[in-house]
């Protein structure tokens, strides 16, 4: 459809029926005759009885395609436009087909393959008829007690860029064109803005934060998914500086629409308009609307505000009238970049055999072990335990031995019956009679399996006694040559409205990690969980120790892959490991402050220092070992002076020194010595990956550009200044053998 053809459509409507472009239900709202919605759903929802769901624009977590294909006809019927329905749901990481969660995703540092699975969740969703998928979520995270790490790309402002145009062109694919085609649907990035630093890691609370921190660190990934032309951004449920997002004009029309060009759809998160109310800010439904509409927002999902207020609020006022009809524009260009006006079903009509389906093909499963081998993080291998010999004798034993429930809290429509557990991916290598199995203790105490509310029914039936499990775990122990414990938190202790004020593993499973390591066999551990946990203990009793995350549909065999070899690891965290609760907020790229603790000045109390932990954490930023070992060295530096058209250029040299082929993540950091504001100590500024054989020795080059060096200032603009600058080249944030200087200079120079 052609742009005079949409505004002739918008001219079209009443003004009840813009309003109901802009208004997000559920699926329920059209089931059952008029009288049941209306005692039922509208009731529930507190929309007045004169709504007309047939002006919906809608739908919120309808997935299933005869579904789809029912309500979509059903509407067209009843409704008088024919503006078809949007679906839109919450596939953060995969349909049915689950990948890692996207913190593990983003430990690979292999951005083709994060693109890659992107695709395939957005295919899968083609062809179960969504349209719209509420991902990709780019917040930096710094604390772990918030729940929500797992579904960030981790701790880095680098990271989140290339997290972000990844994943949007997965999504929605490369093309220039607005339309979006076959096998993609359209990508919405969130949370507008600073969701991630909520004060205490504490779930929907307060972000206050200074404008530089934002700019510098928080929306440049918001920024990559606009520049790779994501179609929808959602707000924030937080206040920013005293201003719930929803309602804040200077962050959605100012900054986001005016100053990032960002022209989509803005789509409110869950009953986000009505919680202006709450937060506050607004004295009614009237007062939310308006604020609402003001700030830019597009889309009221799963509130009766707009319906209820809208017409209410513009009437008579020009101003509020244009910004309706902007709105509704926004949403019916989308429904036209989808092909919605000429085909309502995007497909999902034309005959297709029932083998034909790609869910859950070969193809994809095959692509989501790939990853989840990339993912998993290995982060100690003492005397080089892993991988196992396939003639040793395997205890499996901890709570995820042979758990399934290892998708991930936003896996909606995962099923844990497609999941490949541990247990089974390890007798893809060995003979049933080297492993023994058992559960070894429970997964929660009682009293985090309360906090959980509803959730708890969800959990695994605790029947046996946890002295009993740890009997059996201890005999089972004694007999292995090798044990393997796999442990973890439940996935309902991570995702949305997780936040924990002690990130560590529960107690049973502490308790049989201290048992069996009395016994002083060779212990391996596996991690799973949403975010980093705290595992100074658990490090300081393992032999080996690898951060599995949940790894999605293939983990079980991604993970027996790394154990025995046949995969070598290469992740690399995304986000610190701390060691104690007190560090937190901890992460690579902090200030150095006036007082640095400085290894050369010893215990000197008056330094920027805990005086009963370490400042270092656990495990740093970019850290993650693998089964080989890799030199490096500096074979050239093109510049020592550079200038804005003169641009740093680097090789360094590579060897693979151990006896595994290997792949190595080359990592650059860069230090701004003395600037009109303070500098980080450290910030990523490139990285490349590098696979080598054993004895192979490659070449890894980097350009330095003056971009790179650019920052917000203290006027707010983003500029490089002359300085002196320092790199870092390593494997780690913290382990960077490869060092030296360079100058940026104001103007031509000449060499």
């Amino acid at each position: 459809m052609q742009n005079n053809q949409l505004l002739e459509k918008l001219g079209s409507l009443t003004v009840e029926e813009k309003i109901g472009q802009l208004v997000q239900l559920t699926g329920d709202f059209f089931e059952g005759d008029l009288d049941t919605v209306v005692t039922g759903p509208l009731k529930k929802l507190g929309l007045h009885q004169n709504y007309n769901v047939y002006n919906t624009g809608s739908i919120l977590n309808v997935t299933d395609r005869e579904k789809i294909i029912q309500l979509q006809t059903d509407y067209l019927e009843k409704s008088n436009h024919k503006i078809p329905l949007l679906f839109m749901a919450d596939i953060i990481y995969g349909y049915r087909t689950i990948f890692p969660i996207p913190l593990a995703q983003t430990c690979s540092w292999n951005f083709e393959s994060i693109e890659y699975a992107a695709s395939i969740a957005a295919r899968e969703c083609y062809e179960e008829g969504v349209h719209v998928t509420f991902a990709p979520m780019v917040d930096i995270v710094r604390d772990p007690r918030w729940g929500r790490v797992m579904e960030s790309s981790g701790e880095d402002t680098l990271l989140a860029k290339k997290y972000a145009e990844s994943m949007v062109h997965g999504i929605q694919g490369r093309q220039g064109e607005n339309s979006i085609p076959a096998d993609k649907i359209a990508a919405c990035v969130k949370h507008f803005a600073a969701y991630g630093a909520p004060v205490a890691g504490r779930e929907y609370n307060a972000v206050d934060m200074s404008e530089h921190m934002l700019r510098e660190y928080y929306l440049p990934g918001y920024q990559a998914a606009i520049d790779a032309g994501v179609k929808l951004v959602m707000t924030a449920f937080n206040t920013l500086n005293g201003i719930p997002a929803t309602g804040n004009e200077w962050l959605n029309r100012d900054l986001l629409r005016q100053e990032m060009k960002f022209d989509g759809v803005l789509i409110s998160d869950y009953a986000a308009v009505e919680e202006l109310i709450m937060h506050g800010y607004a004295e009614d439904e009237a007062a939310a609307a308006k604020l609402a509409l003001v700030a830019g927002v597009d889309i009221d999902m799963k509130t009766a505000v707009y319906a209820n207020q809208l017409e209410n609020v513009i009437n008579g006022n020009e101003e509020l009238q244009q910004l309706l009809d902007d709105a509704v524009y926004r949403v019916l260009k989308l429904k036209n970049d989808l092909g919605l006006f000429e085909d309502p079903f995007r497909g999902l009509k034309e005959s297709r055999p029932l083998l034909a389906t790609r869910i859950l093909s070969d193809e994809h499963k095959t692509a989501a072990r790939s990853l989840a081998e990339q993912s998993l993080v290995l982060l100690k291998n003492e005397q080089e335990l892993l991988p196992l010999s396939k003639q040793a004798k395997i205890a499996l034993i901890g709570p995820y031995a042979e758990e399934t429930s290892t998708l991930g809290m936003w896996a909606i429509k995962g099923d844990e019956r497609d999941t490949v557990n541990l247990k089974t991916g390890l007798l893809k290598h060995v003979d049933p009679e080297q492993i023994s199995v058992c559960r070894g203790s429970h997964l929660l105490p009682d009293y985090a399996r309360d906090a959980l509310g509803k959730y708890v029914d969800k959990l695994p039936v605790e029947t046996v006694d946890e002295d009993v499990l740890l009997q059996e775990a201890v005999r089972k122990a004694s007999e292995a040559d090798v044990v393997v414990l796999a442990l973890g938190e439940s996935i309902y202790q991570s995702g949305e409205g997780g936040s924990r004020t002690n990130p560590t593993l529960p107690e049973p499973q502490l308790k049989l990690l201290h048992e069996v390591s009395q016994l002083n066999k060779k212990l391996v551990v596996i991690v799973y969980s949403g975010r980093p946990l705290i595992l100074t203990e658990v490090a300081a009793q393992a032999d080996a120790l690898i951060q599995a995350w949940y790894p999605g549909t293939m983990g079980g065999e991604a993970l027996a892959n790394i154990l025995y070899g046949t995969a070598n690891p290469s992740g690399k965290l995304a986000m610190t490991f701390p060691r104690s609760v007190g560090q937190i907020p901890v992460y690579y790229n902090e200030l150095k402050t006036g007082r640095p603790n400085l290894p050369e000045n010893g215990f000197y109390r008056f330094a920027s220092r805990y005086i009963d932990e370490a400042n270092e954490p656990l495990y740093p930023f970019g850290y993650g070992k693998s089964y080989t070992t890799f030199d490096y060295s500096l074979l050239s530096v093109s510049r020592k002076e550079m200038s804005a058209d003169k641009p740093v250029d680097i090789e360094v040299s590579v060897t693979n020194t151990g006896k595994y082929d290997g792949k190595e993540t080359v990592q650059l950091y860069i230090r701004d010595q003395f600037a009109s504001v303070a500098r980080p100590i450290k910030m990523l500024a490139d990285f490349k990956q590098i696979f080598l054989r054993s004895g192979e020795t490659g070449t890894v080059q980097f350009s330095i550009s003056e971009d790179m060096l650019k920052f917000y200032g203290t006027s707010m603009k983003f500029e490089s200044e002359p300085g002196d600058f320092e790199v870092y080249i390593g494997t780690s944030s913290q382990e960077t053998p490869l060092t030296f200087n360079f100058a940026l200079r104001a103007g031509e120079h000449d060499e």
